[in-house]
């Protein structure tokens, strides 16, 4: 499927949309070139021109890919699993593949978008902390209700899957907001054990390469 030239994401590296199909890239071993979308230098590269062009919504990530260019993660990740389908990140049981895409889109479409970039822009300064933590917090309750029934070491069993890779960017800015994780032991101990693989750790917004010196790993 690979063609002559590397694929190209179009990434932030704190943006958790951007940082999920790094994860799926690195799990699939596949190798890509990186071009770095500041979502705030210049009052948001996403805004200029040259990227609109790329993605009308503005946003980030965008992947060149095999001769198209798709927006939208986990549109990007189903096609990446369609047309390189190793590692699997959906497991062939129909109801456990659903599971899977239920866990991921409770994270990156209901709890995500609420405290996005975008989002807190809206809410002013002196209010993001508060509104963050309030949009957060409903949906890491529901999620932690419904991995008692589904999760092994991770979301979905023992496999890594689609919906771990939604799991561990919204983790991260929980902590950046200072939830209170105390609450969430089951999404914790997944996190915690999803940290410790490699995909996770390279694919990590402290080692990307535009990531500023005082906060690399």
């Amino acid at each position: 499927m690979a063609e002559s030239s590397k694929p190209i994401l179009y990434s932030y590296f704190r943006s958790s949309c951007s940082w999920r199909v790094r994860i799926a890239l690195a799990l699939k071993n596949i190798d890509y070139e990186i071009v770095a979308i500041n979502l705030i230098k210049d009052g948001g590269q996403q805004f200029s021109k040259e990227f609109q062009a790329l993605n009308p919504m503005k946003q980030v990530p965008a992947l060149k890919i095999d001769g198209i260019t798709l927006s939208q993660s986990l549109a990007i990740i189903e096609y990446l699993e369609e047309t390189r389908p190793t590692p699997r990140l959906l497991p062939q049981d129909p109801k456990k593949r659903a599971q899977v895409r239920m866990i991921s889109d409770l994270l990156a479409s209901g709890i995500q978008p609420l405290q996005n970039l975008s989002v807190l822009n809206q809410v002013g300064k002196e209010n993001q902390l508060t509104w963050a933590q309030r949009v957060i917090a409903p949906g890491f309750n529901a999620l932690e209700q419904i991995l008692q029934s589904t999760a092994g070491k991770y979301c979905m069993g023992d496999e890594v899957s689609m919906a771990d890779l939604c799991l561990v960017p919204q983790v991260a800015n929980a902590e950046r907001y200072k939830v209170d994780l105390s609450p969430y032991p089951t999404i914790s101990r997944i996190n915690k054990s999803l940290l410790a693989l490699e995909a996770f750790q390279v694919s990590h917004p402290s080692r990307q390469p535009d990531t500023p010196p005082e906060l690399r790993a």
